[in-house]
């Protein structure tokens, strides 16, 4: 299925967890260091460097541009170290998450109660990742380097819906499926 990320808040009820999509327009980019300035900027009552309501934030950290190409290698980062930020951007209004790798219970109930997306990456094809993205622009925290909060358009960037407004889960009911005895048994 192909998204449109300015419609991703009018789709994701549709979404459910194992779908395979490709996500096109605006993301934002944000690992450890840039999140612990975001939970900064939030306590003390001030504004995100990006649009929060119906935006998406990708777990990356991409590699130095090389020349002729808009971004380096951009492959998606562990998710579980954003947990401890992510349900209070959850309930600002953030609509998707791309990264990979499980949540903890709190960011699942939030992305229930706030219909929201966790959308999963392939790690590990960072290279290919980046010939997804078009426009790479630095929007804060430039001296955090690679962690730097970037602004991307990407284009038919393919992803998997790994936790879904419904509380649909494939790092939870996928186990059973690609079990090792499940496969035996499906396979003898």
């Amino acid at each position: 299925m192909k998204i449109d990320i300015s419609k991703l808040a009018e789709l994701t009820e549709l979404l459910k967890a194992g779908d395979k999509v490709e996500l096109s327009g605006w993301i934002y980019t944000g690992r450890d260091a840039a999140h612990k300035r975001f939970a900064q900027l939030i306590s003390e009552n001030k504004d995100l460097p990006f649009p929060v309501k119906n935006s998406v934030i990708y777990y990356a950290g991409p590699t130095g541009t090389k020349e002729g190409m808009v971004i380096g290698s951009c492959g998606p980062t562990t998710s579980g170290r954003m947990d401890p930020y992510t349900p209070d951007l959850l309930d600002m209004g953030l609509k998707g998450i791309i990264g990979k790798g499980e949540r903890n219970s709190k960011v699942v109930e939030a992305i229930t109660k706030n219909k929201a997306v966790y959308f999963c990456a392939i790690g590990g094809a960072g290279a290919l990742a980046c010939k997804c993205i078009k426009k790479c622009e630095i929007i804060a925290f430039e001296d955090l380097g690679c962690e730097s909060v970037k602004k991307l358009y990407i284009e038919d960037f393919p992803l998997i819906v790994a936790i879904d407004c419904h509380g649909g889960n494939i790092f939870k009911s996928g186990r059973p499926i690609y079990s090792k005895q499940q496969y035996i048994d499906n396979n003898t």
